[in-house]
């Protein structure tokens, strides 16, 4: 591990040879389809344990420390158990790390679990930050869950965050991602110029979906098997919204929404990008989740023409009129290490390619 990695954000073949040098364990061999094209699923390990609360461990504990001065009980994730709405659990992961001096790593819910409102982080022995992993950590991994608005069934193995692991600052400038624009078309049908990113904004008029705009959750629903696909009838989890002439939306207090953006997306071969909040300073609102987008998103090739950006948003304190049009996140690409041998696409069976506005996989297609 003495070798010097290229900078950039790492794809499938580099976060194989992490692995095979040692730079990240496992309990168990790798999953077929667990290395994404430039991230790794992270894997919830044999037990689960409620905590009181949320922390950071400091860099004076580990978090098996902290765990054990908070923890009500223990729950046993091997034949699977029922995560509760409103409480807090940290999990042992599969993963573990010992990365070379040089290598980061950070962390995000995968897009399914933003789409059911599980609010999770990933923490690291004498952490200061959540889903942040210095360069040359070295220790376990733990995942805190927190389902939001439906109970989750989970179990060893289940896959909720993944993991991202960079060398150096990888983001563009202004300049390179206006670079990019003008030889890649990062965005189509924008509202706002390319500069630091591409703006995001929601689309409130629903046309091409007869006017579906969104979904709302619904409350004291079943529970979600994460590992289920096509499972679960829409309407016994969601309320469908839709345009009716005023292309506006108040958000309520504490609900939870499935919104999609105006604007086409696209991540070149070449290239990562992240998701992040639009400046909170606009209005009382936020994209819930941020999430990682893998070479490959939106591009014809891998047929993925015209995929938008799915949107998880809440209100905050007061119910907020949105508006179409309205910015309400960012796309920040970064440079990938090397080119990726492989691409997001429905050739390697992602669930999101070529997206319009699409509830997460646990559920049937909707037909309005």
């Amino acid at each position: 591990m003495a070798e010097n990695w290229p900078r950039g954000v790492f794809p499938a073949r580099l976060i194989e040879k992490l692995h095979a040098e040692g730079a990240i364990a496992t309990t168990r061999p790798f999953d077929s389809d667990q290395i994404q094209p430039a991230s790794l699923d992270l894997r919830l390990g044999t037990k689960a344990f409620r905590v009181r609360s949320s922390f950071l461990p400091g860099p004076s504990h580990s978090v098996a420390e902290r765990i054990e001065a908070l923890k009500l009980h223990e729950i046993d994730l091997t034949r699977g158990a029922v995560l509760e709405r409103g409480c807090v659990y940290l999990v042992p992961l599969e993963e573990s790390l010992d990365l070379p001096e040089e290598v980061g790593a950070s962390a995000n819910p995968k897009s399914s679990t933003g789409r059911l409102d599980v609010f999770t982080r990933v923490i690291g022995d004498r952490a200061r930050g959540f889903d942040q992993l210095p360069p040359g950590y070295k220790g376990p991994l733990y995942l805190e869950i927190s389902p939001r608005t439906f109970p989750v069934l989970v179990r060893t193995g289940s896959r909720l965050s993944q993991m991202r692991f960079r060398h150096g600052d990888t983001r563009l400038s202004v300049a390179q991602h206006q670079a990019l624009h003008a030889s890649d078309t990062l965005v189509i049908d924008g509202q706002q110029p390319v500069d630091n990113g591409v703006a995001l904004s929601i689309d409130l008029l629903g046309e091409g979906r007869d006017g579906l705009i969104g979904f709302r959750s619904k409350r004291h629903t079943a529970v979600v098997d994460v590992d289920k696909k096509a499972a679960l009838d829409v309407l016994d989890f969601w309320d469908p919204l839709y345009s009716r002439g005023r292309s506006e939306l108040i958000l309520d207090p504490d609900e939870f929404y499935i919104l999609v953006s105006l604007e086409a997306v696209h991540v070149p071969p070449t290239h990562a990008a992240e998701m992040v909040p639009f400046d909170p300073l606009v209005g009382e609102f936020r994209v819930h989740y941020a999430g990682f987008f893998d070479p490959g998103f939106g591009h014809s090739a891998a047929g993925g023409t015209g995929s938008r950006a799915v949107l998880e948003v809440r209100s905050r304190e007061v119910p907020f009129l949105l508006g179409h049009g309205q910015i309400i996140g960012r796309l920040i690409y970064e440079d990938l290490a090397e080119p990726p041998d492989r691409l997001y696409g429905t050739a390697f069976g992602s669930n999101y390619q070529a997206q319009t506005l699409k509830l997460s996989k646990h559920f049937k297609p909707f037909a309005g």
